[in-house]
């Protein structure tokens, strides 16, 4: 307390002393020469005058930095005036020079941060745009042609119509995974909170994309056998979606021959870790950051070599993060990746 306030009033306090030690001498000097000098008087006189400094300079220096720098900030909108009202500003002008620069410090790393966001939102309208038009363009580019004639050609029209059907499904899967990602991010989204097998829900998951892995020769697999189901609390519906995503992803980046192996440790006393390894292409360490950002491309050549909403990692993220998990990656170029989740175990 002390400190603060001899920080605070400092400079009240040193111009009291100047005021009191400059009258006094001339007090002193004139009673001395003219009247009679009289020690009580001059006392009474240097503590009277003392203290009237003091406060009427601290009084007043602090209405003018507060109008100055209250004045200032209006202006400037640095701060709100009603912070004003809150505290009263003292002649501390270190403080305030503290407070000030903190404030531009914070001000500079939310435009900075405004930048950043500035430029995803850009960069996520274009990807819209980009899964959008292709299906699209691929579903109006057959209708056109079915309408010109070729709805007659029984040959064609099926294989048509088939084509057009799939954009159609592509565009589905796109609306409904961004419908998802809103109803996350808003909280709109409700999970169901259960006790269940993960060691169950990962064999099916590998049954459900067993004969896509097969047309890939790659391998689903576990990395020990599980005799004893690992019981853990969470959505099973959603984190089977997480599961299926991490393991598709596995499978459409993975090389031929090639394995995809999930383990399940115990992190702590309360989590596991699941992890989904491949031995695919892996990812560059400049991307990892921003892996899980909608339509966010690796690729950036601006065509897709597997199908997809692009939307499939963003949602594994804000899936984990909604049961108050934690999800990681770790990849290394033609070695693999190895995505893992953390979940809580049921008591």
């Amino acid at each position: 307390m002390a400190k603060e306030f001899k920080r605070s009033y400092r400079f009240a306090l040193r111009t009291a002393l100047y005021l009191t030690l400059f009258l006094s001498l001339f007090l002193g000097v004139f009673l001395y020469f003219f009247f009679e000098l009289n020690y009580i008087f001059l006392t009474t006189f240097v503590v009277i005058c003392f203290f009237l400094s003091f406060i009427i300079t601290q009084y007043r220096v602090q209405n003018f930095i507060y109008k100055r720098v209250k004045k200032i900030y209006d202006d400037l909108t640095l701060l709100e005036s009603k912070s004003f009202v809150k505290q009263q500003i003292t002649t501390d002008m270190a403080t305030l020079t503290e407070e000030i620069d903190k404030y531009a410090r914070d001000k500079k790393l939310e435009i900075e941060t405004l930048k950043i966001r500035e430029q995803y939102r850009k960069e996520f309208m274009g990807n819209v745009s980009h899964e959008l038009k292709t299906p699209l363009f691929t579903v109006q580019g057959y209708i056109e042609t079915l309408l010109d004639g070729a709805l007659q050609d029984e040959k064609i029209n099926r294989k048509y119509l088939e084509r057009a059907n799939k954009g159609v499904e592509r565009l589905t899967y796109i609306i409904r995974d961004l419908d998802m990602i809103t109803k996350l991010e808003t909280g709109d989204l409700s999970l169901n909170i259960e006790e269940f097998d993960i060691v169950e829900l990962i064999k099916t998951v590998f049954e459900l994309f067993e004969m896509k892995a097969i047309k890939k020769k790659i391998t689903l697999t576990f990395d020990i056998d599980y005799h004893k189901p690992i019981i853990v609390r969470g959505d099973k519906e959603r984190i089977e979606q997480v599961l299926t995503n991490l393991v598709v992803n596995s499978i459409k980046y993975g090389e031929d021959n090639g394995t995809t192996e999930v383990s399940i440790e115990n992190l702590i006393k309360s989590k596991v870790i699941v992890r989904i390894t491949d031995n695919g292409e892996g990812i560059e360490k400049s991307h990892i950051p921003r892996l899980f950002e909608r339509f966010y491309r690796v690729d950036k050549s601006g065509s897709r070599k597997v199908g997809g909403s692009g939307l499939g990692l963003s949602i594994v993220k804000h899936i984990i993060e909604a049961h108050d998990e934690k999800i990681y990656v770790e990849s290394e170029p033609n070695v693999g990746s190895e995505f893992s989740f953390t979940l809580e175990k049921a008591k």
